[in-house]
């Protein structure tokens, strides 16, 4: 794994998280729009309602992140996070990097009295799964996920 620090980030890294997660985004085939992912990020952190895990490299450089939205599950009576968001730049994969933020999300949510961690993820993303189920993470097999836009 490369060399590389995983903290909580603070509004001195929005413009670093905002980056990546307008690359996010455009991931989930949504268009680039850096001042739409800057003020919906600095909205989260401003109104505490979520926790973002920024990866940087040696020198400084946000190379990954994962967001955190803390919620509950009412049938087991229980807090719990939300793991919605998980990016590492393209030409940094492979190095350990969504391995080590996921591995921390699992620390905090510890230290934090989550009972659990919940997230979803593309089909097709063959690769995030892999990693997903080599650190313990179980494939719901029971429930289906259902969305609805609101017009």
């Amino acid at each position: 794994m490369h060399t590389l620090t995983v903290k909580t980030a603070s509004m001195a890294d929005l413009n670093s998280i905002a980056v990546l997660f307008n690359q996010y985004r455009q991931f989930y085939e949504q268009g680039s729009d850096l001042v739409l992912a800057t003020e919906f990020l600095q909205q989260r952190m401003q109104n505490a309602e979520s926790v973002i895990l920024l990866a940087e490299d040696t020198q400084g450089k946000a190379v990954g992140f994962c967001q955190l939205y803390p919620t509950f599950c009412s049938v087991e009576a229980k807090p719990i996070y939300s793991l919605y968001d998980l990016f590492v730049l393209p030409e940094c994969r492979g190095l350990g990097i969504g391995r080590a933020l996921l591995l921390n999300a699992e620390a905090l949510a510890k230290r934090n009295g989550k009972s659990r961690m919940d997230l979803t993820t593309a089909k097709t993303n063959l690769k995030a799964q892999s990693l997903y189920e080599s650190l313990g993470w179980v494939r719901d097999e029971i429930f289906y996920a259902y969305n609805k836009v609101i017009e």
